[in-house]
């Protein structure tokens, strides 16, 4: 009896530390607390992997911004109501799509890349792998095919059924948002100051618009000057790219020495008055130390900023994921089933 006794405790133990293996990946941010592992489609679409790095190598090497596209589509799905892949959803009778929110009308690039890689998916691995976790691999090879860290992506989301046009325009951080904004709408996500530091590093590679700086260059408190924090000769190399009127569509890189390379330049950039942004340079001249010291631990040291970036995906990647009851997997990222 006392043998038996022991086996069920040990029994009983074995299952309560899988069970916390799995919830440490579990998403603490108001979600389903759907269990992400890794290994989710180890035994169901064990080529998952290799289909979406072949297609995407494919793609960067067409276009090397899209390596950038497709990591601003992961971040842009998680802040909207969860990472749950309804920034890939178009617009129906029901919901007006997050395509057409300001944040990313005219802007938000790459679903193409991933409508072929679902396609393929779905050939190899019918109804198996969510839109969500394509989005949540994809920006990790991204980066990785940039140069940059590797992490593990836990895995297992599930797709929405719905978009949510009007979130996107509010919780979606803009580029002329002050260092408070910035701080208060990643609190909002569960996410930290060093969080919103080292994901602001995924601009070490990318574009953006003139009409995404413009205010910078000629009004940017409402007195017809410029924003006194651009170094000079980056202030007039701006100004030939982004005319007062016009242009909005013209591009600048937003790490002007390596925009196709990850590293931790954009940090060395931010220190010298050369951030894109204004929601870039404020992390350093907004005078919040926390995250003035971020970015100079990140200029210093580019394994650290490696580090907390690979942290702080997983982090973001878990925000209100979806479990069975609520989502769905897309047969096409683009509709609801």
């Amino acid at each position: 009896m006392a043998s038996f006794g022991l086996g069920l405790i040990l029994v009983i133990m074995f299952f309560l530390s899988i069970f916390q293996a799995f919830s440490a990946t579990t998403s603490h941010f108001g979600g389903d607390y759907a269990n992400l592992y890794p290994q989710f489609y180890q035994f169901t679409c064990p080529q998952a992997n290799d289909i979406i790095m072949s297609v995407l190598e494919e793609a960067i090497a067409k276009d090397s911004r899209m390596a950038a596209s497709l990591l601003r589509l992961h971040f842009h799905d998680c802040f909207v109501q969860g990472c749950d892949a309804s920034i890939l959803l178009d617009g129906n009778s029901e919901f007006r799509s997050e395509k057409d929110a300001a944040p990313n009308q005219n802007s938000a690039r790459g679903f193409e890349v991933i409508d072929e890689i679902k396609d393929k998916l779905e050939h190899v691995c019918p109804h198996t792998v969510s839109c969500a976790d394509i989005l949540a691999l994809v920006a990790r090879d991204s980066v990785l095919l940039s140069g940059g860290p590797f992490w593990e992506v836990p895995l297992g989301r599930k797709d929405s059924k719905i978009a949510d046009f009007n979130r996107a325009n509010v919780d979606i951080p803009g580029p002329n948002s002050t260092i408070q904004n910035l701080i208060n709408l990643f609190n909002n996500q569960g996410l930290k100051e060093e969080d919103l530091v080292s994901l602001s590093g995924g601009h070490t590679i990318g574009m953006a618009r003139c009409v995404s700086f413009r205010q910078r260059l000629y009004n940017q408190n409402g007195d017809n000057l410029p924003d006194a924090t651009l170094e000079r000769n980056f202030y007039y190399d701006l100004k030939s790219i982004c005319p007062t009127k016009g242009g909005d569509n013209n591009i600048s890189p937003l790490d002007v020495a390596s925009p196709v390379k990850f590293d931790n330049t954009y940090f060395k950039h931010l220190l010298n008055g050369k951030g894109l942004l204004n929601s870039d340079e404020v992390l350093f001249t907004g005078n919040v130390q926390k995250t003035m010291e971020l970015v100079k631990n990140y200029a210093e040291n580019e394994g650290l900023f490696f580090q907390q970036f690979a942290k702080s995906m997983v982090k973001m990647g878990n925000i209100n994921t979806l479990n069975e009851l609520k989502g769905e997997i897309r047969k096409n990222c683009r509709i609801v089933n």
